[in-house]
């Protein structure tokens, strides 16, 4: 037996109407399913009578407009309500009943239909507005109608703010969610430096301020903040300054283009940097053609390889049965089937329609839970109108305690009552996204897959990593400058072993030895200073340098005045003894050798208390001056800081200022006294020229060395090698020029041999006064018989041209006269006793000899007449005469 078969189409719908006041109970309408099966068979459609009250929810659904979100919104909340109105457990007593309309995601239009769902019967127990302009409008209006607002597509962050939007909900979470995941993400990958770009909207704002508000908590700075409006060159170019590593991007999918065409251009990308992007772009947004970019697909693939993207989950990864007793992927299966086979990706809200689902099935638990309370207190839902407060108030407690899973996740609201829901963690890898971990932030748990993929070896750095490297002194330097500091220290002993052993010499004696010794003593000191002046942290800890700093100073300043002040004591008492011209102050040359001691005393006593001072009032401490960072060659994402350390005081200028003054005027009067004393003859003091030379050569060093030294600071080798070798010099040729000449002069003469055998013999050294006045009368005795020689020459000259006179009057007299005269002995034969006289202006000569210097008579030793003249020629008179 053959039966005919009706073959009904794909989508044929069937209605179930009751009749009278019978309601139906179940499914309204089913659908034709492509595989022979019709829409929610699991669930039985019968006619009960109607006993139930009804409930009324306003709701605006965009179904068209920028976000056309209400075309898979709708049938989601009409799924919603179905469910909830069959379940004897939830609002046994009540129906809820949905009356929508279409805002088309605008504020002007929602506002006409706020109206009209204010003043048009029946009353409204809550409202559901999607866009975040139109919830914004509703929201705000909405608590002068004592009316809860739920929204199931609003992401602002600005409606999470209580004090403007008291009675506001939503299931879509605030785009402010994204933060928490950021910051986590952040402390995973041990960041602590972030950088962000923006465009200027609203939206993207708040979730910035949002974010800088969270790190700031974590402990985490953002170092440069950039916004834009259209145009991101100007904004990636200041990242890319300002040496930006992990980058926060908020801005749309068009501005996301033309960011990315401005990384590639800028290098911006790689190794080196990571990007967060908003997860909601689509999966090929970076392969899309922009004719507002000039980067081919391939620079876009290459620039933003490797960005992290945070993205809301508004679909239950797990496998969990809910409150509506559905899994995530069967809640899927009765949306397509309700869709009617439409392509999700040109259906407008098909992400948010979980969030739509489970914002109904949040409002029906929420009202099942006030039922008890308000019944309580005498009250029932039935009873809401606009006026009552007191059942908006436990609907709000309702919602604000809601826990429950949907089919997007775990349901709950925070404080500002927005919707608290796991982040999607993607990475691009190869071109496509690749799901790295999820984030639950009320739970604060991160499910990690560990599949994360980096350029490099790893997650880089938040920044340039920046190795902090001293610079320390050239050892071979060091210890080529320590050589010859020690062979001088030798040297500096070899002298003042000499000084003390050969000081009971009259030629030692009579250069000041004690004077000798201090020079040799801070000569020595001040060598002795070049060991801590080159060591540094190399060779000692940190905490340990200020003492080395201690011994820089008081070695070099004690050294100084013991070494030069003995000197400058030396030629001040020869300028102050020996220059004066009156006549009168002779008898008060005599110079007394506590004199001596006492000047270097004072020099000596004033380096010591300007030392002390400064180290009390401020003492030296270490200081570390930073230099510009080095890249090195190998690796680009490294910078050495270069370091040095200093010995420094917080005056240090003024100390120095004081110090350099003082030491400077002492160099000048130094080189002035050497100048004026250098003609000066005296054995009081015989190595005063030699102390001058070594003032000249310290001096100079000096001046040179110490403004050098200051402007070398910052170079180490340098700054040593000036200071240390101008020390070396000065104090070498300080040793040599005062002491070699001595040495040289006791070994060639035998002076010491000679000197140490008188003293065996007498038991005593001659005195300094006679000695330096025998070796006076000497020196005299030298001078006169160099001018007694020439004027013997000079008086034979005159005798012979009296003589050829002589002759010639006596060939021009008479003959008489030659007769008178006859008996006279010849001219030739005896000289006129006139003739003897001596030229006009000489004294006459006497045979008086006593007033002679006694070193001149009876000396043949001293001087020998010749036959042309005898000694009586020179009158006693005539040596003083001569000697001035």
């Amino acid at each position: 037996m053959t039966q005919d078969v009706q073959i009904l189409p794909v989508d044929y719908e069937i209605e179930y109407i009751c009749r009278g006041n019978r309601v139906i109970v179940g499914p309204k309408v089913r659908k034709c399913l492509p595989n022979g099966t019709w829409t929610d068979m699991t669930q039985h459609s019968r006619c009960c009578k109607s006993s139930l009250k009804k409930l009324y929810i306003g709701a605006l659904f965009p179904m068209s407009g920028g976000w056309p979100g209400g075309q898979a919104c709708l049938p989601s909340a009409q799924m919603a309500l179905d469910l909830v109105n069959n379940r004897s457990d939830i609002l046994p007593d009540y129906e809820l009943e949905l009356i929508h309309y279409d805002s088309m995601c605008d504020p002007g239009e929602a506002t006409k239909l706020l109206y009209d769902l204010l003043y048009t019967e029946p009353i409204k127990i809550v409202l559901m507005p999607g866009c975040s302009g139109v919830s914004t409008l509703v929201a705000e209006a909405a608590r002068m109608w004592n009316l809860i607002v739920l929204s199931y597509g609003s992401s602002s962050p600005a409606l999470s703010n209580r004090q403007r939007f008291p009675t506001f909900f939503r299931t879509h979470p605030s785009a402010t969610l994204h933060n928490p995941t950021r910051v986590q993400l952040f402390q995973k990958w041990k960041w602590t430096r972030i950088a962000t770009i923006q465009q200027t909207t609203e939206v993207f704002t708040s979730t910035l301020d949002d974010l800088e508000q969270r790190v700031k908590e974590a402990g985490i700075e953002i170092s440069v903040r950039q916004s834009f409006l259209t145009d991101p060159a100007v904004a990636v170019k200041n990242l890319k300054r300002q040496d930006a590593r992990i980058i926060v991007g908020l801005f749309y999918e068009t501005e996301a283009r033309k960011v990315f065409c401005e990384v590639f251009k800028e290098k911006l990308y790689g190794k080196k940097y990571v990007w967060f992007l908003i997860g909601w772009y689509a999966d090929n947004w970076f392969k899309i053609k922009d004719p507002a970019i000039n980067c081919t697909v391939e620079n876009m693939t290459e620039a933003v390889e490797g960005h992290v993207t945070t993205e809301i989950v508004m679909l239950n990864p797990e496998t969990v049965r809910g409150a509506s007793n559905l899994t995530s992927q069967e809640f899927l299966a009765a949306l397509m089937s309700r869709l009617g086979g439409m392509n999700p990706e040109e259906t407008g809200g098909f992400q948010e329609a979980p969030l739509a689902y489970d914002a109904v099935w949040a409002l029906a638990l929420a009202l099942n839970k006030t039922v008890a309370p308000l019944k309580a207190r005498g009250r029932r839902l039935e009873d809401f109108n606009y006026n009552n407060h007191d059942i908006t108030s436990e609907i709000y407690r309702a919602l604000n305690t809601s826990s429950f899973e949907g089919v997007s996740g775990h349901v709950v609201f925070d404080a500002q009552g927005s919707r608290m829901a796991m982040t999607l963690i993607e990475q691009l890898q190869g071109g496509s996204y690749k799901k790295i971990g999820y984030y639950d932030s009320s739970q604060k748990n991160l499910s990690w897959f560990g599949n994360d993929v980096w350029i490099g070896a790893g997650p880089p750095a938040d920044r340039t990593v920046v190795i902090e490297e001293f610079r320390f002194l050239s050892q071979k330097l060091f210890a080529a400058v320590s050589v010859f500091a020690g062979l001088g220290i030798l040297l500096g002993i070899v002298c003042l072993t000499f000084n003390i052993y050969n000081s009971n010499v009259r030629y030692i004696q009579n250069s000041q030895p004690y004077l000798n010794n201090m020079t040799a003593v801070g000569c020595m000191m001040a060598l002795a200073a070049v060991f801590p002046l080159g060591i540094d942290g190399h060779h000692v800890h940190r905490s340990q340098f200020p003492v080395v700093c201690q011994f820089r100073l008081w070695l070099l300043g004690l050294g100084f005045s013991l070494a030069y002040g003995s000197m400058f004591t030396k030629i001040w008492w020869v300028h102050t003894l020996f220059t004066k011209k009156d006549e009168k102050k002779e008898k008060k040359k005599h110079l007394e050798p506590w004199k001596l001691y006492a000047t270097v005393g004072v020099l000596l006593a004033v380096d010591f208390l300007s030392l002390m001072i400064w180290q009390i009032v401020d003492p030296l401490h270490i200081t570390v001056e930073k230099f510009t960072k080095e890249a090195p060659k190998g690796d680009l994402d490294v910078l050495i800081q270069p370091l040095l350390e200093h010995c420094s005081s917080e005056k240090m200028n003024t100390w120095l200022g004081v110090v350099y003054g003082y030491k400077g005027l002492l160099l000048l009067l130094g080189i002035f006294l050497a100048y004026e004393t250098k003609s000066v003859s005296t054995e009081k003091i015989n190595d005063h020229r030699a102390v001058g030379m070594a003032i000249y050569n310290v001096a100079v060093l000096c001046m040179i060395t110490a403004p050098v030294t200051m402007i070398l600071s910052s170079q180490q080798d340098a700054s040593f090698a000036f200071a240390s070798l101008a020390i070396v010099f000065s104090a070498y040729i300080t040793l040599v020029v005062l002491f070699v000449p001595k040495m040289r002069r006791l070994i060639t003469r035998g002076e010491w041999q000679s000197e140490q055998q008188d003293t065996l013999k007498t038991g005593s050294s001659t005195n300094n006064n006679d000695e330096e006045k025998s070796r006076q009368l000497e020196r005299e005795n030298r001078e006169l018989q160099k001018i007694i020689q020439e004027k013997e020459e000079r008086v034979s000259a005159l005798r012979n041209q009296l003589a050829e006179r002589q002759a010639l009057r006596n060939r021009r007299r008479p003959s008489t006269g030659q007769n008178q005269n006859h008996n006279a002995p010849p001219p030739s034969s005896q000289a006129d006793p006139k003739s003897l006289l001596p030229p006009p202006g000489y004294p006459n000569p006497t045979t008086d000899n006593h007033s002679l210097p006694p070193s001149f008579s009876n000396s043949s030793n001293l001087y020998q007449a010749d036959s042309k003249m005898s000694r009586n020629h020179c009158h006693n008179s005539q040596i003083p005469l001569l000697y001035k």
